[in-house]
């Protein structure tokens, strides 16, 4: 195993053995990439209509933003903020998981193409990417075995909590950045360059910030507990390391700051900023980390859903065998130090991950948990703590390549009839694997967008003001923003599916826009079917409430109790539906004029 860690002044001799590209990284590649397509074999066969039922309406949002920030680049707009949605407040878009790193690059293919392409380009680059990039890293800085290093990568980026978020999180999908911030940070304390080394460090969490916020906290939180065990068993080596590293963290942070200061101050402060997101406990129970995941060969579906938030985020579920598999690797490479701390932040990541108070099975054991150290801090305040489970994952990953690389040392053919130690030893791994490995994601066909929409009869009907949807876009139904997209974002939209404050004067986040008394009216209506008996105050707050957001038109298309929605806004408007190109509409534009 290479020396992955060494006192400064000894990686001259490792940067001299650097490993040049050959076949067999193009055929892991590949392999990485044939996986993925798999798994989002659904999506790619049906680029038009394709949705990912475990989505839930978060593929709808996503697209809204690879579509709003492509709007922003073609029009050499404001990508941080737009108000095609949540009109006319507006939506910060630094202040949700928008992903202008990849979102920007990726504008010419959503204008093209469409965003279902990119949103599909963006999940099967981003699980094959990440397992790259770790093997990458395992090949080059780990061990010299590639193949222990390709199932290492192969774990990283499709280990159960991946396939999870790889349903409708490409925030905590396209992860391939981190493996060279990690690398990075371990460059930094060999103390060859840490000049250079800073400036790229920099260069790497900037542009992470622009990707996804907190999975790097979450990487950086691992990382720091791996390196306070390993300090903690090399500590003299460790102190010759706090020179470069602190340089090279103060170069980077410079770097870092000049890129996304202004970003950042939008984000926290811009307009429709808000300061922390409250989730309640959302601690793992200790059960979610035996079982296995939905969308593996041995996954349950029932019993995934009984310890975990939704499909989305099943962020443990390794299954006991691994579980078993990890204790006995750990105690066989416990005298290796990198080995041993990187175990440790395995361990102790995982425990970070059960919350505030340990839960066993649903029975909550009265045991406090070291995440009540960190819950109450800004960043961590808004921060799933089950998700602290991922940090597990990349842990995992290299134990598996030290240990697979031990056993080939140790047995240096395949050949070997005596005692196939090496088939052997892949024998077990697939036992321990297999059972999580992934299917691939359950694809359904969407619903057709209305012709009003797709046909462009709305510019009929809207000038300057907004389309008001019956009931209104939310975090529970975001088909409307889909709508918006196959018109060429043409329109705004009130209301919608988004984060952003609680409220003028509030800054306490929340998912969707704060509920006005024609939006809560309606969405009653939807949910429970029946015509209330409007009142003369509840058609005087529905007028306000279109001028509020600047109505043109009211579209109701067909859907759940339909009928009952549009008598209540005819009884709301005192003025009959006209039936216009698949949908019922009520042009309002000279009711919000006066």
């Amino acid at each position: 195993m290479t020396a992955l860690l060494e006192a400064p002044g000894t990686v001259q001799a490792n940067e001299s053995g650097r490993r040049k590209w050959n076949r067999a990284d193009t055929i892991v590649g590949l392999c990485y990439l044939l996986v993925a397509f798999i798994i989002y074999a659904g999506l790619w066969v049906n680029l038009g209509s394709g949705y990912l039922y475990n989505s839930a309406q978060d593929q709808n949002m996503w697209e809204w933003f690879f579509t709003t920030t492509a709007h922003a680049v073609w029009h050499w707009q404001n990508p941080l903020f737009s108000t095609l949605q949540n009109y006319p407040d507006g939506v910060n878009m630094m202040a949700n998981t928008a992903m202008l790193g990849l979102g920007i690059p990726l504008s010419p293919i959503t204008l093209l193409f469409g965003p279902t392409v990119t949103w599909t380009v963006a999940l099967t680059g981003g699980l094959a990417g990440t397992s790259f990039a770790w093997y990458w890293v395992f090949s080059r800085h780990l061990v010299s075995s590639r193949l222990a290093a390709a199932i290492g990568g192969a774990f990283c980026g499709f280990a159960p909590p991946m396939i999870s978020h790889g349903n409708a999180h490409p925030n905590f999908a396209v992860l391939i950045l981190l493996p060279f911030i990690v690398l990075r940070l371990i460059r930094l304390v060999q103390g060859a360059h840490p000049v250079r080394d800073g400036l790229i460090l920099g260069g790497l969490v900037a542009y992470q910030v622009f990707l996804g916020e907190e999975p790097l906290l979450i990487t950086m939180l691992g990382f720091a507990v791996f390196a306070i065990a390993y300090a903690a068993s090399r500590w003299r080596a460790a102190v010759k390391m706090v020179r470069p590293l602190v340089i090279g963290l103060v170069i980077g942070g410079v770097l870092a700051a000049a890129v996304v200061i202004f970003p950042l101050w939008w984000q926290f402060l811009g307009p429709q900023s808000y300061r922390t997101l409250e989730h309640g406990s959302v601690g793992n129970d200790t059960a979610a980390f035996t079982r296995f995941a939905t969308e593996s060969i041995a996954g349950q579906a029932d019993a995934a859903a009984d310890v975990s938030m939704n499909r989305t985020e099943e962020n443990a579920f390794f299954g006991w065998p691994l579980i078993v598999f990890m204790v006995v690797l750990t105690i066989w490479l416990w005298r290796n130090v990198l080995a041993r701390s990187i175990a440790i932040s395995m361990f102790v990541m995982a425990w970070f991950s059960m919350g505030l108070i340990i839960t066993v099975d649903h029975k909550e054991t009265g045991i406090p948990g070291p995440w009540a150290l960190l819950a109450k801090l800004p960043l961590f305040d808004s921060l799933l703590e089950s998700r602290l489970a991922m940090a597990c994952i990349p842990a995992v990953g290299a134990l598996l390549a030290i240990a697979t690389h031990r056993v080939f040392e140790a047995a240096p053919s395949f050949r070997d009839r005596e005692l196939p130690l090496r088939w052997l030893w892949l024998g077990v791994l697939v036992a321990v694997l297999l059972p999580i490995a992934p299917t691939p994601l359950e694809t359904i066909t969407r619903p057709p967008t209305p012709a009003f929409f797709s046909d462009g009869t709305w510019r009929k009907y809207v000038t300057t003001g907004s389309v008001i949807t019956v009931p209104l876009p939310s975090p529970g139904d975001a088909q409307a923003l889909h709508w918006q997209t196959q018109a060429g974002s043409g329109f705004r939209l009130a209301a919608g599916y988004f984060v952003g404050p609680n409220g003028p004067g509030d800054k306490r986040g929340r998912y969707g826009a704060p509920e006005r008394p024609t939006t809560h009216l309606l969405q009653e209506v939807k949910d429970n079917g029946g015509v209330p008996d409007v009142t003369g105050t509840q058609r005087a707050e529905a007028v306000a409430d279109l001028r509020y957001w600047h109505a043109d038109v009211v579209v109701l298309a067909p859907g759940t109790n339909q009928q009952a929605l549009q008598a209540t806004v005819e009884l709301l408007l005192g003025t009959q539906a006209r039936y216009v190109d698949g949908v019922w509409l009520w042009d309002v534009r000279a009711l919000t004029a006066s």
